[in-house]
């Protein structure tokens, strides 16, 4: 590897000059790159000396820019057979979010300060939660490309790797009773207010079993089993109303029903015109999610009084999912089941014990509030 300066003349006689780096590639290829001044020939000849030494060098000719970089990743994800309401995401974070900022750039010229100063543009404009889900493609991205040869190193993981620390996870949102998850207290006033038809079982359904919203816009009459006061779950609608296969193998699982759940399903049942979905559209496709939202799930906490302001409290169904788990988890003496975590694991359907941890592990009771600590010492100190 050398720097060297390079001087020629124009055809108008005009002096010039410019320092080249030539370089052999840890494959054995020579390249060169030329810059106009020498400190920073001399600073990239320095850093693709420690690159190749750690086999971790592209050169800016065999790399291609984030744009073309995340057609290739999006058409690997089409052929992998993403569903298509995943696909539609990974392409507005491409086209809209990604390409716009910084798609002309060369997966080469990505560094971690270059990311860091991409998501603080990215806060800009979005919510967290969006700049997160955009970070998280432009990592995959960067991972599909380095497995292509295009890129050497995904400096978003790298940045992410540097980041994870405990600071970092104290500032990530818990789920929060009253705010994220609804109380006890308004469940009850909610169901007292439920009235008759389809909305009554449907929304005890979303209460006491935590499925999914697309669960329980698939489920059929052919999975609740009123015999034994179960329902399984084996299958989901997309956004388009598309029947498909469950968002991992531990999604397929099998819930208890609580009494009045199975007999809100049984009267349902007489009342319902079809074989197929246990809560359908006016043709038998799956109802959508703004229809429950819109025509169940808002109108019943209006009714109840479960408001901020004159709006509903709880925005999205998911909130009933939250309870389920605060449900599982709250000791027996407060009306809950007291369940262990594996248990809940299995009933939400999470793929690992860490992620229902994660999730939902400090609504845990702790076990060492004073009556407890006190009965045990009284134990401890009665032993001979």
């Amino acid at each position: 590897m050398s720097v060297r300066k390079r001087s020629w003349k124009t055809d108008r006689g005009e002096s010039r000059e410019a320092w080249v780096v030539d370089y052999s590639d840890q494959l054995g290829e020579r390249h060169l790159k030329t810059f106009a001044r020498k400190r920073d020939a001399d600073a990239y000849h320095a850093q693709v000396t420690v690159d190749v030494g750690a086999g971790i060098h592209t050169a800016d000719s065999r790399s291609v820019t984030v744009t073309d970089a995340g057609k290739l990743w999006l058409a690997s994800r089409e052929a992998a057979g993403v569903e298509r309401t995943t696909l539609i995401d990974y392409r507005e974070h491409v086209d809209l979010h990604i390409a716009p900022l910084i798609g002309t750039t060369k997966l080469t010229a990505l560094t971690v300060p270059f990311v860091r100063t991409f998501e603080d543009r990215l806060r800009q404009k979005r919510s967290p939660a969006m700049v997160r889900k955009i970070l998280v493609s432009l990592s995959a991205i960067l991972a599909d490309a380095q497995d292509r040869g295009l890129v050497a190193q995904n400096v978003v993981r790298n940045r992410r790797s540097r980041n994870n620390s405990p600071s970092d996870a104290r500032q990530k949102h818990r789920l929060e009773i009253g705010r994220d998850i609804p109380t006890p207290g308004e469940i009850r006033a909610i169901i007292a207010c439920l009235g008759g038809g389809r909305i009554r079982p449907l929304l005890l359904t979303a209460i006491f079993t935590g499925v999914r919203a697309s669960e329980l816009r698939g489920l059929r009459w052919a999975d609740v089993d009123l015999a034994r006061n179960e329902l399984h779950v084996r299958q989901r609608a997309d956004r388009f109303g598309t029947i498909g296969l469950l968002k991992s193998a531990a999604s397929r699982r099998t819930v208890p029903l609580l009494p009045m759940v199975a007999n809100a399903l049984r009267e349902w049942r007489l009342a319902c015109p079809r074989d197929g979905l246990v809560f359908s559209g006016s043709h038998g496709q799956p109802i959508t999610l703004p229809t429950i939202i819109r025509r169940a799930w808002h109108p019943a906490q209006v009714t109840a009084g479960v408001v901020a302001g004159s709006r509903a409290k709880y925005s999205g169904l998911h909130a009933l999912r939250h309870f389920y788990a605060s449900w599982c988890i709250n000791r027996r003496a407060d009306g809950g089941l007291e369940l262990p975590i594996k248990v809940v694991q299995g009933r939400l359907g999470h793929a690992s014990i860490q992620m229902t941890a994660d999730r939902y592990g400090h609504l845990f009771p702790r076990g060492d509030d004073a009556a407890e600590l006190a009965a045990a010492e009284q134990a401890f100190m009665a032993v001979p």
